[in-house]
């Protein structure tokens, strides 16, 4: 009995030891991609976010300001406006994008002659450079733009205004942009979730005579939350990052109407040459980032469970 089971541990040991040659590290390649990024992103984005703790400018030699820069930022004004614009703006992007995604993903699962040319069509917008699609957009919104001579065409003069130069409707204007882009994206992320939808599901609701709201609600929704979870994500990410479109559109105007975090880092470093403010700032965006992603992906996952 004590030999066999001296026989047993050994075995297992020499299991443990024994490594499958597909499991194996091959540290010659690692080693070489490992060293490129540690010098190329890590080191880097260590030194930049050393700086958020200094006074630099860029020209004079920095000197330790502590967290000086954040209470700055927090107790700016400007800096509180920009945040609630973040928010704003991503609330708005996350519920609209996803939704307007979800709803051409629904109508074009069934069996339509043209849905491929139809999918193609509304995710093509995704591929286009997004300073691209704003400049586009920024023409059609202009005050003398198509939209306007379009609303003045039928009559509807008292809806034409400029879109893009007024506070109250540059923000929106910048989601509306945002969203007609990448809706189509979106449509592929719940298209590719419909798949695991099995039709014999729908099929035994609805001979129960379930109605296609309560299909939806209790069988295909459910069943999305996967894609859904990976679709939040990345417009909860895209939003609170959004630069390109931004510059393009307002260039964060009028009067900081449409300032996001990206926005306001590039002007403080660039244009106001505060460069330790600036990694300050930019430490806040990751941090807050960071925070959003991880509640977003806990929550959604929770809710898959």
């Amino acid at each position: 009995m004590a030999v066999g089971t001296t026989t047993l541990r050994a075995r297992r040991r020499m299991a443990g030891r024994t490594r499958h040659p597909s499991r194996q590290v091959p540290w010659a390649f690692v080693v070489p991609a490992a060293l490129a990024c540690l010098c190329v992103v890590l080191v880097p984005a260590a030194v930049g976010a050393g700086y958020a703790f200094t006074d630099w400018d860029g020209l004079t030699p920095a000197h330790w300001v502590g967290l000086e820069n954040f209470r700055s930022f927090l107790d700016d004004p400007a800096g509180k406006d920009v945040l609630k614009h973040v928010v704003v703006l991503a609330v708005a992007y996350v519920v609209g994008v996803n939704a307007l995604g979800l709803a051409l993903a629904l109508s074009l699962q069934h069996v339509l002659r043209t849905r491929h040319v139809l999918r193609t069509l509304f995710f093509l917008p995704a591929i286009v450079s997004p300073l691209v699609v704003a400049y586009i957009w920024k023409f059609i919104l202009d005050a003398t733009g198509p939209l306007n001579q379009g609303l003045e065409s039928v009559g509807l003069d008292g809806l034409a205004q400029p879109w893009l130069g007024q506070p109250s409707t540059a923000l929106g204007a910048v989601v509306v942009v945002m969203i007609w882009q990448f809706s189509g994206y979106h449509m592929l992320i719940f298209l590719a979730g419909l798949q695991g939808v099995q039709t014999e599901l729908q099929e035994a609701a609805a001979v129960d005579g379930a109605s296609p709201w309560r299909r939806f609600r209790d069988i295909t929704f459910p069943l999305l939350r996967p894609a859904l979870t990976v679709g939040v994500a990345l417009s909860t990410i895209t939003a609170l990052t959004l630069f390109d479109q931004v510059m393009a559109l307002t260039g964060g105007g009028p009067a900081g109407a449409t300032d996001t975090l990206s926005t306001y880092v590039y002007r403080e470093a660039f244009v106001n040459g505060s460069y330790g403010y600036s990694a300050a700032v930019a430490l806040i965006l990751v941090a807050f980032v960071s925070v959003v992603a991880v509640v977003q992906m806990r929550a959604l996952r929770r809710g898959q469970a």
